[in-house]
């Protein structure tokens, strides 16, 4: 299990794109969190099997949500484990 940090920026806010990769999570069995943050960006927080969570950013830098449009993408691989029980849309 592996600890993935993620800040997407671009077309992030008001396409979907949360609700979009929640879908993803749920389909991959990750769990954790997704955010908009008052930049503009999403943070998002997933945990999972380190395979499953490169499967995963990689559908994450391609938008999950059609209408949106990844330009920039942060993230961080830890061991540092929060042991989320779901995948949860914040806010």
């Amino acid at each position: 299990m592996k600890h993935l940090s993620i800040n997407a920026d671009g077309l992030v806010q008001g396409v979907g794109f949360r609700y979009s990769t929640f879908q993803v999570a749920n389909e991959l069995g990750v769990t954790g969190t997704v955010k908009n943050e008052m930049d503009g960006s999403v943070s998002i927080e997933a945990e999972g099997d380190q395979k499953i969570l490169y499967i995963f950013l990689n559908r994450i830098k391609s938008s999950p949500s059609p209408f949106g449009k990844v330009t920039k993408l942060d993230y961080n691989f830890s061991d540092d484990l929060q042991h989320y029980k779901k995948f949860t849309v914040i806010g």
